[in-house]
C-alpha cells in the first residue's frame, strides 16, 4: 500500500478523534474538534465567546449556538437529581492533566498553525460553505437520535432541513433552511445525549488523548454515532479520514481565539474545559429540541 507522510496521517488521527458527535461548547479538546467535538463534538478547543441568532452563519470570530452550547446559561441550570448534577467526578485528575496538557500542545503547536495557513488561502465564505457541507453530511446522527429520543418534531424538522439544503442548498454548502421565512434549526442530538435522556449519568470525567473531554457515557455515545457517520463507510480507510481531517481544519479555521480567550480567562484552564465540558452536556441533555424536558424543573433564563 502506498505510504504516506507523517503530517498527514498524524493530521487524520487528530480529525479521527475530533468526530465526537456531541460537538460541545468546549469541544473535545484543544487538539480535536465539538463537542457535536460539535458536537459535533474531538473537540476543537473552542469557549463560547458570542452567540449569533439562528439565522446568522458561523464566522471565524462566531460560532452558532447549535454548534457550541449556550455556556451564557451555565449559571441558570438545575443542579439537583442524580445524573444532573453540574459537578462530576474526577477521580483520574492526574491521567487528564496530563492529556488535557498533551491536548493543548498539539493544538498549539499542529492544528492551530495547519487552520491558520488554511484561513490565509481560502476565503471565509467558502470556509462557511464547507462547514455547512460538513454538518449537512452528519444529518444522520441528528436524525437517529431524535427518534431515539421521541423528539419527533426535531426529527422532521433535520429531515426538512437535509431535503432542502440538499436540493436547494447545492449539496448543503448554503443553508437556506435557517432562512426567516423557513426557520428550520438544527437538532443539536447525538447519542450520548440520548443515553442522558434515559436516565443514564455521565459517570466520572475523562480527558481522553486525541479525542478530548469526555465521560463513560459520552465515550459510548461517541462509538454509536461513529456509526451513522458517512466518513465511517469510506473506502479507503485514508479517504474517511482525511475528509475529516479537512473537515476539523476548516472547522478551526472559524473559531481561532476562541480556546486561547477562554484560557486566558481561566485561572485554571483544565478546570475550565472541565466544568465547561460538563455543564454544557447536562444542559443539553436536559433539553428537547431546544425547549426544557417534561419534567424538568430547571430555572428559565431571565
Amino acid at each position: 500500500m502506498k505510504a504516506f507522510p507523517f503530517p498527514v496521517l498524524l493530521l487524520a488521527f487528530v480529525a479521527a478523534g475530533c468526530a465526537h458527535g456531541p460537538d460541545i461548547a468546549v469541544s473535545s479538546a484543544p487538539a480535536a474538534a465539538s463537542l457535536e467535538i460539535r458536537q459535533e463534538a474531538a473537540i476543537s478547543p473552542s469557549g463560547q465567546i458570542a452567540l449569533p441568532s439562528p439565522e446568522t452563519p458561523p464566522t471565524s470570530e462566531t460560532k452558532s449556538a447549535d454548534e457550541f452550547g449556550d455556556i451564557a446559561e451555565f449559571d441558570d441550570m438545575d443542579k439537583g437529581g442524580e445524573g444532573d448534577k453540574a459537578q462530576i467526578a474526577d477521580p483520574l485528575e492526574p491521567f487528564n492533566r496530563v492529556m488535557y496538557h498533551f491536548n493543548d500542545k498539539l493544538y498549539f503547536w499542529f492544528l492551530k498553525p495547519v487552520a491558520q495557513g488554511y484561513k490565509k488561502v481560502v476565503p471565509e465564505p467558502a470556509r462557511v460553505g464547507v462547514d455547512n457541507f460538513f454538518k449537512n453530511l452528519a444529518f444522520p446522527i441528528r436524525f437517529i437520535n431524535c427518534l431515539l429520543q421521541a423528539n419527533f418534531g426535531g426529527a422532521a424538522k433535520e429531515l426538512g432541513r437535509f431535503t432542502i439544503n440538499t436540493l436547494w442548498g447545492v449539496g448543503g454548502l448554503l443553508d437556506p433552511a435557517s432562512a426567516k421565512d423557513i426557520h428550520l434549526t438544527r437538532q443539536d442530538e447525538d447519542f450520548g445525549q440520548t443515553l442522558g435522556a434515559y436516565g443514564i449519568g455521565q459517570g466520572f470525567y475523562i480527558n481522553w488523548p486525541i479525542f478530548g473531554p469526555s465521560s463513560p457515557r459520552d465515550t459510548l455515545g461517541l462509538v454509536g454515532d461513529t456509526f451513522l457517520r458517512p466518513f465511517t463507510y469510506l473506502s479507503p480507510w485514508y479517504a474517511g479520514t482525511g475528509a475529516r481531517a479537512y473537515d476539523m481544519v476548516n472547522d478551526t479555521s472559524l473559531s481561532i481565539g476562541d480556546y486561547e480567550s477562554l484560557k486566558g480567562a481561566a485561572i485554571d484552564p483544565y478546570v475550565a474545559i472541565r466544568d465547561a465540558y460538563v455543564q454544557s452536556r447536562l444542559k443539553k441533555v436536559k433539553q428537547k429540541g431546544g425547549n426544557p424536558r417534561p419534567g424538568d424543573s430547571g430555572s428559565q433564563r431571565k
